[in-house]
Order: structure tokens, then C-alpha cells, then sequence
């Protein structure tokens, strides 16, 4: 199993593309906090990200994108000291699929909003810096080069179903960006995503994603992976800031929990399903993780009182 693939897939991860924007001249857009994560490109032209509490502008150069990871509102700009407008209006009036800031066109961007479940952000999110930046200059900015042109090419030329084929290769810009990330700058990420730059622990993570209702020991985890009992535990524990088993503990919740939301399954069934000897111990380890019971769990989704 890909680990990486097996945490997209139940955050339900889903984007929505917004109009492109052109800007030239004097200009300075602000927009709100995203509810997920937020992706932009630099198509072409230059212009400045600023964000809420980073301390530092960033200089996007053409073919640069960056991801906002956080709920922080940010500005994209001429000038980093320019005052902002919103970019609520700017986007409502945008006909033509294309939002205009400023005078001119020598700048245009294209961009996507990730949306996920509830428990996005201490699964994924929390584990990345706020703002991952891709610069076009550097030799693994081609991993996302093809991807951005093709969703480019989408937003342009408007074909039949370009809204679905732009939102599918704007999961294809995440899925890139967060390889990227890893495999540039390892020391950045924390918990499991740290975990999947390094070998050792990567493979106990694979086995752990594979089976994740056997009854595991660390000793047998170590066994397959080849190393000491002590050597997986200490590396497990440095990498991702927690023990083997207590990283296998919060998978399995997180897999009960895709099941409370998707199924209507019994707790009990869950429960076994995902490596709990009972519904009791399931809904112990359940309310300890996420501060509710299963079944609170899924009634407050449902609706149900």
C-alpha cells in the first residue's frame, strides 16, 4: 500500500479551480483564509505572496506556484507594500472565466482551493510548512510542469468537461507538490509524511497501511524491515514524533472514522474490521483521539440528535 495514497483517499481530498486572473500596473489582491489548502501558478509575468503571519514576502517568478496549507488570508501583489483590495468582487465580475486586477495584462495566474474532511488538518496539513514554494528555476519544478500546462490549456480553451479534467489535474498539482516537498526538503515535514522520506520507517509504514487490523508488535514490524526492535522504535519515534504503535492506534481511528462516514456499518463491525478486539475498546481509543464516541461521531454528521 502507498501511504500517501491511502491518506489523500480518505480525506476525501476535492478541488475546485477558480477563474484565472490578469493583472498589470499597480495592483494588490487580498483573499480570505482557505477552508483547506490553496494553490497558485505564475503563468506568466511576476508578482509578490504575501502571507498572514509569515514574516517574509515571497517573489513569484514565471512558472512558480506555491500551496497555503494553513487558514491564512494572503495577498498577491505588484508591490509586497501595496494596500490590498478584496478579491471577492474582483472575481464575482469575472465573465469571461478570467478576474482582472490593475491595468494591463503582463501578469496571469491560475489557482485551486483543496477541500477535505474534518480531519485534514492533523492528518495532512499540520505535518507541512505554511506555504510549500515550487520555484520554476530549480531542476524538480518539471515534475509539475506537465500538469500545469494541461490544466492551463483546460482554463483556456474551455473544451467539453474541462471543469471536471481541471479539477482532477488540480489533485495531480497537489499530489506533485507534496512529492516534491518531500523529496526536497524532508527535514520540513513532521509525523507520518517525515516519515515516508526515510526508508526505514517508510517500510514499516507501508506494512502497518497494508494490515492494519493484525495484531502488530514493534518486534515484528522490525523484523520485516530489517532492523533492531530498539533501531525501528528510536528511528519511528524521532522521524515522526510518536512510537510505531501509537502512530498504528491513530490510523485505525482514522480508518473507523472513513467508516463512520461512509458506511453504516455497525461500530462492532468497525471495530473489527479495523484491529479492535470489541466495540467497547474501539470506542475508548475512538473518544481518546477525536474527543467524541463513534456514535457521536456519526450522528453529528448525520444530523441525528
Amino acid at each position: 500500500m502507498d501511504p500517501l495514497e491511502d491518506v489523500l483517499a480518505l480525506l476525501d481530498a476535492t478541488s475546485q479551480v477558480s477563474a484565472g486572473m490578469v493583472a498589470g500596473g499597480r495592483w494588490a489582491v487580498q483573499f480570505p483564509p482557505p477552508a483547506g489548502a490553496k494553490f497558485n501558478a505564475v503563468r506568466r509575468g511576476s508578482c509578490w505572496l504575501r502571507v498572514d503571519g509569515v514574516q517574509d514576502p515571497l517573489h513569484l517568478a514565471e512558472g512558480d506556484c506555491f500551496l497555503l496549507t494553513r487558514p491564512l488570508g494572503f495577498v498577491l501583489a505588484s508591490d509586497p507594500d501595496r494596500p490590498a483590495e478584496p478579491a471577492y468582487p474582483i472575481f464575482a465580475a469575472a465573465g469571461d472565466g478570467t478576474a482582472r486586477a490593475g491595468t494591463g495584462d503582463e501578469v496571469f495566474l491560475i489557482g485551486a482551493a483543496f477541500t477535505f474532511t474534518e480531519r485534514a488538518r492533523a492528518l495532512l496539513l499540520d505535518s507541512l510548512p505554511p506555504v510549500i514554494h515550487v520555484t520554476a528555476g530549480t531542476p524538480e519544478a518539471g515534475t509539475v510542469r506537465w500538469a500545469l500546462g494541461e490544466l492551463d490549456a483546460e482554463l483556456r480553451g474551455r473544451p467539453l468537461g474541462a471543469t471536471l479534467v481541471a479539477e482532477r489535474l488540480a489533485i495531480v498539482m497537489l499530489v506533485r507538490m507534496l512529492r516534491l516537498h518531500l523529496a526536497r526538503d524532508p527535514a520540513r515535514s513532521a509525523g507520518w509524511l517525515a516519515g515516508l522520506a526515510d526508508p526505514t520507517v517508510a517500510a514499516a509504514l507501508r506494512e502497518m497501511h497494508d494490515r492494519p487490523a493484525h495484531a502488530w508488535t514493534v518486534a515484528e514490524l522490525a523484523q520485516i524491515v530489517a532492523v533492531s526492535r530498539s533501531t525501528l522504535a528510536a528511528r519511528f519515534k524521532d522521524v515522526v514524533g510518536k512510537g510505531p504503535l501509537e502512530y498504528l492506534t491513530e490510523w485505525r481511528i482514522e480508518l473507523a472514522a472513513d467508516r463512520l462516514r461512509r458506511s453504516n456499518d455497525t461500530v462492532a463491525t468497525i471495530a473489527s474490521a479495523v484491529g479492535y478486539s470489541s466495540e467497547s475498546a474501539l470506542s475508548v481509543a475512538f473518544k481518546r483521539t477525536t474527543g467524541r464516541s463513534p456514535r457521536d461521531y456519526r450522528s453529528q454528521l448525520t444530523g441525528a440528535g
